[in-house]
């Protein structure tokens, strides 16, 4: 268990606009920033990143937290997992659970954890092989050093080596207290009838781990090296409950930042490939690790940029199936570049070939836009045929017409009409045509898509709750948020014998909620309330950042503790427009005082209505019918001098002072 002071430490070094600028192009909004969500698609950003608050708000999803309950959210941690992983980025030591693997094993809470944790003794095993056994460096080991790669390199991607014996990791995993179930799972072992002890997936290979977003593996890739055995060259892991290959891009994990920072990805097809690109200083590159480019990858790279290079070799073959990617590409808001490297090369070979500036040149100069790039292979198959050439023509125009921005998809189909010499009149009737087409082919009984709606935060059934309690439930969550935002503020307050004294906003609102022997109508309020007068009990005013900090493993408490902090107006950038409203919080005194006698008056209403509901169901005890009508009548009173200091109007229903 990671100590309270560990604990501490952690969420007092992590800055969340960095944990969560990994994920999240993140732009600068006034004092905080602003990205797309990356729960949720959407055209305008909506999530929101307060640097000052250390947290975040996706008010697309209604999801919130700090940079560790981000972590959980988006890389499905565990909370101690999340904080373990941001120690590790941060360099921060946290005493680890010294027990054995086999021990860890049995006492894992679930066959996911045991995934990840059979995949990490894994990668270290097939690393240890090639760095430390003979086999392993005389094999392994060289045929990365002849590649060219350096030490550290191999080392970055954590490349590794298996060794010939069929069954070498198995047996070393099942002496670490791994069961054959979950190395059979994993993919990492296979169990055939006539081989009991098992046999390695990936022996004689030298292996490539394939990362998560975060750096947790998830996966290998694994390469022969022998010609005469008739196997497949390359061998992936097989889907497991971790691993999804067309959620996965090659190289991510080591390149985000470089992507990020240049504001542009490197699409190639194969682990070589980014590699060498790697060791000749361009990082910005992933691979899709030759399966088709799915939808899911192009939104881990929009995570961090919407400008996509794609590098092919020299050669033409499945170029033009590659066709499909670029209009993935564009209906996914993408701008895209493509560059053909001369016959004969590929991204690997050409960054071994030549020095980083002359590499990065290249591809800055010689990229292509998609339209440049289709015409120079459709026009050149079509040669002096009109009707291969207007063929060639409608095929760029069907890539046009998957853009989505209506201001780009002008530009693109001006820039179409140049090139060939057409009205753009004609490309936009051509455009029509296809449209129509496509809506006929598609199955009249399909479902709409289910948008979710934006920036509306409606509780559940609303249309069910009655109208008295829902005014005293939002009474009860403003004095809340008050503890929340304000709760060490100390009040500057005179008693009726006109004497002075002070008191916290937490304990001015304890003092009102005490006295009206409140009872909580929403339970999370509960919750918070027992922990901020344990607080108190042990000298401790307990506000917002508490509960960010201590209890991020509740994450229904982090996400009201988020809305209480970032309300739904920090979204706009008001100053942007030269627009100052009052701040919240900006007249505390008066803020608490007249909240806590809303709330009164709502609950005064509230105790009115259970006991008139009461009375309909009572038997026909004349004491306690006679009992409930006094109680009835004197909150009735109570209500009306209430309404009088408030200023409401029961017909009008509105406060006409404060």
């Amino acid at each position: 268990m990671i100590s309270k002071q560990t604990i501490d430490k952690i969420f007092s070094t992590i800055r969340v606009e960095e944990i969560v600028g990994e994920y999240v192009q993140l732009k600068r909004a006034g004092s905080n920033f602003k990205g797309l969500s990356p729960f949720h698609d959407e055209k305008s950003p909506s999530f929101v990143v307060s640097p000052s608050k250390q947290i975040w708000k996706d008010f697309s999803t209604g999801k919130g937290g700090t940079a560790i309950s981000f972590l959980m959210e988006i890389e499905n941690f565990t909370y101690p997992e999340a904080l373990r992983h941001a120690a590790k980025k941060y360099g921060i030591e946290i005493e680890e659970d010294q027990r054995e693997f086999s021990e860890e094993a049995k006492i894992a809470q679930s066959e996911r954890d045991l995934l990840y944790k059979i995949h990490e003794i894994a990668n270290g095993y097939f690393q240890n092989i090639l760095w430390e056994n003979e086999e392993g460096k005389s094999i392994g080991l060289s045929y990365f050093r002849e590649r060219e790669l350096k030490d550290d390199i191999i080392r970055k991607f954590q490349l590794g080596y298996s060794p010939e014996k069929k069954n070498a990791f198995t047996e070393f995993a099942l002496e670490k207290g791994y069961s054959k179930e979950i190395l059979e799972k994993s993919g990492l072992s296979i169990f055939p009838e006539n081989s009991p002890n098992g046999i390695d997936r990936f022996r004689e290979r030298v292996m490539f781990p394939i990362h998560s977003f975060s750096g947790r593996v998830l996966g290998f890739g694994a390469r022969i090296l022998k010609n005469n055995i008739k196997t497949a060259k390359y061998l992936n892991s097989p889907e497991t409950e971790i691993y999804h290959k067309s959620n996965v891009l090659y190289g991510l994990n080591q390149g985000k930042q470089a992507i990020s920072r240049k504001n542009v990805c490197l699409l190639v097809e194969g682990y070589m490939d980014v590699i060498s690109l790697h060791l000749s200083g361009i990082e910005n590159v992933v691979a899709s690790s030759g399966t088709s480019l799915t939808t899911e990858q192009i939104k881990l790279i929009k995570r961090l940029t919407e400008n996509v290079t794609i590098l092919f070799d020299g050669d033409n073959a499945g170029i033009k199936a590659s066709f499909r990617s670029i209009d993935m590409l564009l209906t996914e808001g993408m701008n895209i570049r493509v560059l053909l490297f001369p016959e004969g090369d590929d991204p690997d070979s050409f960054a071994r070939k030549h020095p980083q500036e002359y590499v990065e040149n290249f591809i800055e100069n010689e990229a292509t836009d998609f339209i440049d790039f289709k015409a120079e292979i459709l026009l050149k198959e079509a040669g002096n045929d009109p009707i291969k050439k207007a063929e060639a023509i409608r095929n760029i125009v069907k890539s046009v017409g998957f853009v989505q921005n209506a201001l780009k998809k002008e530009v693109y189909l001006k820039e179409v009409s140049n090139k060939f010499g057409l009205s753009e009149q004609s490309l936009f009737n051509e455009l029509d045509i296809q449209k129509q087409i496509t809506q006929n082919q598609t199955p009249k009984n399909q479902p709409k898509e289910n948008i979710q709606p934006k920036l509306e935060i409606v509780p559940a059934s609303v249309e069910q709750v009655d109208p008295i309690l829902f005014d005293l439930l939002k009474q009860e969550n403003t004095l809340i948020n008050l503890m929340l935002n304000f709760g060490d503020v100390v009040l500057h307050k005179v008693n009726e014998a006109q004497e002075k004294y002070d008191i916290t906003v937490i304990e001015e609102i304890l003092h009102h909620f005490e006295e009206e022997h409140y009872e909580f109508q929403v339970e999370l309020n509960k919750i918070i309330i027992d922990s901020i007068k344990e607080g108190i009990q042990n000298d401790e005013l307990r506000k917002g950042n508490f509960f960010m900090t201590y209890m991020d493993e509740n994450q229904d408490i982090t996400s009201k503790v988020v809305d209480a902090i970032m309300p739904l107006n920090e979204l706009e950038n008001w100053a942007s427009r030269n627009i100052y409203p009052p701040n919240y919080g900006d007249k505390i005194n008066g803020q608490v005082e007249g909240d806590i006698l809303i709330h009164k008056f709502r609950y005064i209403d509230y105790l009115i209505k259970t006991i008139s509901d009461d009375l309909q169901n009572q038997n026909n005890d004349e004491m306690q019918y006679f009992e409930s009508i006094k109680k009835i009548t004197i909150l009735k009173q109570a209500s009306m001098q209430l309404s009088e200091i408030l200023g409401y109007s029961p017909i009008k229903g509105i406060y006409v002072k404060r």
